[in-house]
């Protein structure tokens, strides 16, 4: 509703819910506002549903699942969820809790002797919830590059005996880093308690019984991929496939695949607080544990943004909670190479957002313009013309990191005349948690090479002093890095650090983690 609508004062007293009900968009327009925003953002194929009052009121699909097939997206289409997936980890936990089979305050080692962090404080204090709220101590994204890019061979075991070997950045439990090595720990957890996998156990007990037919909590349980997403990049300027992401490590963290139509399914059960069925009779988890995963366990800072006059922001159990205009809003987005999603959630409007895509990076500029657009609508706000905004901010940024990329290549290309002795940098490199890397030469120039992540492959250019900047042949996402050399007296590399080169670069590339030391073969 438009300000100015209601002119009597003595009507402003009506409610919000009655306000939204006469401001939402309809379908169509709905309809109107995905494809402009598939056009404008460059993405391939998204779906979106609506679910409101416990009804689905809008679901659909627009775009193709791939531009090589130009086949149609619906609503039951599956695309990866990525770190949506972190809700279902919290929800088996809950599930578990309920069932006094573990306690949220039960400290992790209880489960797995091995786990074992970057002191004895912590190790021996780190509890459940810990794993699941982000505020560990560790940095953003610490020990992505065990599963970024996909391919390597790292298992579980490697991720659970990790952490004794980063720094930490904060205080145990006064900071907020996003992380995800720590879920795939709680699937651990839940997989040691439950006595089957964590793919196994959030099927069987909760993607079942929701009925949610299409979906799968990991890859190794699909049988049919005839109506799947494929993943792609228009980074470049045009849009082009990528190859699939494969999680390799228990789900817990970001493997699930599914669609609106059943994700729908899930926001409803989710609004009913744990409560469905045709009389809301059966339980999924508690209200008990409900509220567990919807309150606040790490705080963050409110949105400044005076439109939506927010008080408060944190995070819970696999969800960011906040306020908007009076309302609380629970909400997640997830991202992998190529698919990237959003859940949002108003409780006290029964109201729940999907919107799933296939393209990076555009895919995220749509999914925040639709869901807040739609969500605006039933906030009683004006528009804000949400999709033009976020398409300038978007080109905005990426201007910025191009710009910087653009000059490290310039500086490449201008220094291509240095003569480097290569045999001073050639040789193994070894860190605590990723492993030995080799440097080594290949038609007279330096390469880099992960013995244990083979897509961190490419040449070494020099770019500067001891710093050479490496394209890798992997380029399904912009990742590439410097790898800065620490010399000894005698003029040989003896250590590595590094860093991603463009501002943009994802977090989970987190080179900056990694402390590489010649290895003597």
């Amino acid at each position: 509703m438009k300000k100015g609508t209601i002119r009597l004062a003595s009507l402003l007293f009506i409610c919000l819910a009655s306000t939204t009900m006469l401001a939402q968009l309809t379908s169509p327009k709905i309809d109107s506002l995905m494809k402009d925003a598939l056009k404008k953002f460059k993405v391939a194929g998204a779906s979106i549903a609506i679910v409101k009052d416990g009804k689905v009121i809008h679901q659909k699909g627009y775009g193709v699942t791939s531009i090589a097939t130009n086949t149609p997206v619906n609503e039951n289409t599956n695309f990866q969820i990525a770190s949506n997936s972190k809700a279902f980890t919290a929800a088996a936990l809950s599930i578990l809790e309920d069932e006094g089979k573990l306690k949220w305050t039960d400290k992790v080692r209880g489960y797995i002797p091995e786990f074992k962090m970057y002191n004895d404080y912590v190790t021996e204090n780190f509890n459940i919830q810990d794993l699941l709220t982000h505020r560990s101590g560790l940095g953003l994204g610490v020990g992505d590059l065990m599963f970024f890019p996909d391919g390597s061979n790292y298992t579980v075991k490697d991720i659970v005996t990790s952490f004794q070997y980063f720094k930490p950045v904060s205080p145990f439990r006064t900071k907020f880093d996003y992380d995800n090595l720590l879920y795939v720990v709680a699937g651990e957890v839940i997989a040691r308690v439950s006595g089957m996998s964590y793919e196994a156990f959030v099927q069987k007990r909760i993607i079942d019984p929701l009925q949610m037919k299409n979906s799968f909590a990991g890859a190794s349980l699909i049988t049919d991929k005839s109506n799947y997403a494929t993943p792609h990049s228009s980074d470049s300027g045009t849009i082009k496939t990528i190859d699939a992401f494969n999680v390799q490590m228990n789900s817990a963290a970001g493997g699930i695949f599914s669609n609106v139509a059943d994700m729908s399914k899930w926001m409803i059960v989710s609004l009913n607080k744990g409560q469905y069925g045709p009389d809301l009779k059966t339980t999924l988890f508690s209200e008990k544990n409900h509220k567990e995963m919807w309150r606040i366990h790490t705080v963050l800072g409110a949105n400044p943004d005076p439109r939506y006059n927010s008080h408060f922001s944190g995070y819970g159990l696999g969800w960011g909670i906040s306020d908007e205009k009076g309302s609380l809003k629970i909400s997640h987005t997830g991202g992998l190479p190529g698919m990237l999603s959003i859940v949002t959630m108003y409780p006290d409007l029964n109201l729940g957002i999907v919107i799933l895509t296939n393209t990076e990076s555009g895919g995220a500029g749509l999914f925040t313009a639709v869901t807040n657009t739609i969500s605006d609508s039933y906030l009683g706000l004006e528009d804000f013309g949400w999709t033009n905004k976020v398409v300038e901010w978007m080109k905005e940024g990426k201007n910025t990191s191009d710009d910087v990329t653009k000059k490290v290549w310039e500086k490449v290309q201008l220094s291509k005349k240095q003569k480097v002795k290569n045999e001073d940098f050639i040789g193994v490199y070894a860190d605590n948690w990723f492993g030995e890397i080799e440097v080594f030469e290949k038609d007279k120039q330096l390469w880099f090479k992960s013995y244990r992540s083979p897509k961190l492959n490419g040449p070494m250019a020099f770019y500067n002093a001891n710093t050479f900047a490496i394209k890798w042949e992997y380029q399904a996402m912009n990742c590439d890095a410097f790898a800065m050399f620490s010399l000894d007296e005698t003029g040989k590399a003896q250590t590595i650090k590094m860093k991603g080169i463009s501002p943009n670069i994802d977090f989970s590339f987190d080179f900056q983690d990694l402390d590489l030391k010649r290895v003597q073969k």
